[in-house]
């Protein structure tokens, strides 16, 4: 079974409690549908997130490595890194990332709050990179020049997206699974934000050895779907042979593309109108990446009448810091935060 093969690996007992599953009383009310939120921006450090879940894992190899430095990469405004950062300083290590501006913003906010403003407070060493187009090739050179300054790097996935670091994400499809079967939630359908596809392709897994069949939405932030399905497809099957496993035949993986434009990093009408919403009918926050996009993506859902009988099951994944990123971003008053 998956959940004794996962029990082979080592993580760092970051969160040693699951994370809250949730109704949303007046959203659901508001859209007509049960609408649960699964809290993983409340995980324990820096502010919360999903990226915490793969970090035990890379983390623990990190240290098992002997490494003295996590070097990885991401936007100014990434999560991942923020999140990097912290289990560095946390552990007592050096962190090194590569920062790209997606957006091409010179916005004060954008360059020195939120998330990048957290990086400082973090003690983490930042190089700002014109692109990451080739971010495995640029992440080995900066393990070279690591080494030569007689550190010894340990290389984290943008995203925390390697098989390793799905990992955690397995072990919260099977707590979740667990939750919604305590719930009650028969026929429910779980919908993320699907970017570095790390969070995705270990769901599907974690869900499949529980509730085989459950429907998973992944609403892409940053690509088509035809763009992203491979990436998911690929690191389900890299997650299942590290678990020494196959890719039960229930395994779907469903995408919708509508959501993510104009590009990564970049608001649109529909993620700005899914945060004001949820902040005012749920006091939570969703942010202006992933979250807000999914939630556009879920609502819009439910008003084309796209989902399957049954409560949807939203996976919060964080990222609030970049709210205060954002607030000022000159594209129009119809688009401030």
């Amino acid at each position: 079974m998956i959940s004794q093969r996962l029990a082979r690996f080592d993580r760092l007992n970051l969160l040693a409690a699951p994370t809250a599953l949730e109704k949303l009383e007046r959203l659901s009310a508001w859209a007509g549908r049960d609408i649960y939120v699964k809290r993983d921006d409340t995980t324990p450090l820096a502010m919360g997130g999903n990226k915490l879940r793969k970090l035990e894992y890379l983390a623990a190899d990190a240290l098992a490595q002997g490494a003295d430095t996590l070097i990885t990469a991401g936007a100014i405004q990434s999560n991942h890194v923020r999140q990097t950062a912290a289990i560095a300083a946390r552990l007592g290590l050096g962190c090194i990332a590569l920062l790209e501006n997606p957006i091409g913003s010179e916005d004060g906010n954008y360059l020195n709050n939120g998330n990048r403003l957290l990086l400082d407070l973090f003690d983490a060493k930042v190089e700002l990179v014109e692109s990451l187009d080739q971010v495995d090739d640029q992440l080995a050179a900066l393990a070279e020049r690591v080494r030569a300054d007689g550190k010894v790097p340990y290389s984290v996935p943008v995203g925390g997206s390697n098989a390793l670091g799905a990992l955690g994400y397995v072990r919260a499809g099977l707590e979740l699974a667990e939750q919604m079967t305590a719930a009650g939630l028969q026929g429910a359908t779980v919908v993320l934000a699907s970017g570095s596809a790390g969070t995705h392709a270990g769901l599907l897994l974690g869900l499949s050895e529980c509730l085989p069949g459950t429907p998973v939405v992944g609403i892409t932030v940053s690509r088509s779907a035809e763009a992203q399905r491979p990436k998911v497809q690929a690191l389900v099957q890299r997650t299942a042979q590290a678990l020494e496993a196959e890719v039960p035949a229930s395994v779907e993986i469903t995408l919708w593309d509508d959501y993510f434009a104009p590009r990564y990093g970049e608001p649109n009408a529909g993620t700005l109108a899914a945060i004001r919403l949820l902040a005012s009918q749920e006091g939570l926050l969703l942010d202006p990446v992933y979250t807000g996009k999914a939630m556009a993506g879920l609502l819009d859902g439910i008003g084309k009448g796209l989902f399957a009988e049954g409560p949807l099951v939203f996976l919060h994944t964080g990222g609030a810091p970049a709210l205060f990123a954002y607030a000022a971003l000159d594209k129009g008053p119809e688009a401030a935060l």
